[in-house]
């Protein structure tokens, strides 16, 4: 049995992105220079000047009547513009969420032991997810569950604020903190 042939991949998103040289189709185009007023022109003209500098013209805005272009070196154009991509990437916060899970019968050390890592973590910039998790019949005990987080929150109010209040999720209660803008 014969597989279909497959289409090779091409790259063709620069190409998609601005129109370059001969693939402009408007019979004007408004030629952005450096240091000049933007000056209508035909196309060719605008080609031609584009060759003198050996650079390469592109359309920078479609949309506008006429079609705006510019007189640039696009292999660098887009080399600057994907370099800008990779450092607003870069600068992007990634959110951190870090769990702390009790039992409806947790005792003060326990708690206390478990408050000290909710304090680095909020002090290191990270979200914060409490549970009370309840296993088998320890449902019962949901209010001591809701008083455990509120406690929780409560001791964490000058490192973090309650972004949700106790929720109980099937046999999970939830609370969230945020830690405080520094």
């Amino acid at each position: 049995m014969r597989r279909p042939s497959r289409k090779p991949f091409v790259r063709r998103q620069e190409e998609e992105q601005h129109k370059i040289n001969n693939r402009i189709q408007a019979q004007e185009v408004r030629l952005v220079l450096e240091g000049q007023e933007p000056k209508v022109m035909r196309t060719s003209e605008a080609l031609a000047m584009a060759e003198e500098q050996e650079l390469d013209l592109v359309e920078i805005s479609p949309n506008a009547n006429p079609p705006v272009c510019k007189i640039m070196d696009y292999k660098k154009f887009l080399y600057n513009q994907k370099k800008k991509q990779k450092e607003l990437k870069a600068k992007q916060s990634k959110v951190v969420i870090k769990e702390i899970r009790f039992g409806p019968n947790t005792d003060d050390h326990d708690f206390n032991f478990k408050l000290a890592h909710a304090r680095k973590f909020l002090e290191e910039g990270s979200k914060l997810k409490a549970y009370v998790f309840f296993r088998g019949r320890t449902i019962v005990f949901k209010d001591r569950g809701e008083l455990l987080l509120l406690k929780f929150a409560q001791e964490l109010a000058d490192l973090g604020t309650i972004e949700q209040m106790p929720k109980l999720e099937g046999k999970r209660m939830i609370i969230m903190v945020n830690p405080k803008k520094k």
